[in-house]
């Protein structure tokens, strides 16, 4: 690869970060602008505690997805991944590290990412 190439590709990753209280609980997204993709943290503390990839099939309406760490019982961040995977039609990682409390907490999550992802469409 030469210095062009190896520039073109680090100029293709760029960050973005938001956060919003819900349902009085600071919660942090993290969003990393990547070739063909994105990578997509959402918790209340630095912690990585799972990771999930989904990318989309031309064999499936629905994207396939992969939990790649963590507890295979928690299936947010998988959920998660493949719900935005096929809304973008782009690759998705996605780490949801917050407690699994109910899934209204979950959706006003969810509906957050969406929201931001309308506003500022250039950062997924």
């Amino acid at each position: 690869m030469n210095d062009t190439q190896s520039r073109e590709v680090f100029e293709a990753i760029t960050v973005h970060n938001f956060s919003e209280r819900i349902l009085e609980q600071v919660i942090h997204f993290h969003v990393m602008k990547l070739s063909g993709g994105f990578f997509l943290w959402v918790g209340s503390s630095p912690v990585l505690s799972n990771l999930a990839v989904s990318i989309s099939s031309k064999y499936d309406s629905m994207p396939l997805s992969t939990l790649v760490m963590g507890d295979p019982s928690n299936t947010a961040s998988n959920s998660l991944a493949q719900r935005l995977a096929k809304k973008t039609k782009k690759q998705v990682y996605v780490s949801y590290s917050l407690p699994m409390t109910d899934t209204n907490f979950s959706l006003l999550v969810e509906n957050r990412i969406k929201k931001e992802l309308e506003l500022h469409p250039e950062h997924f």
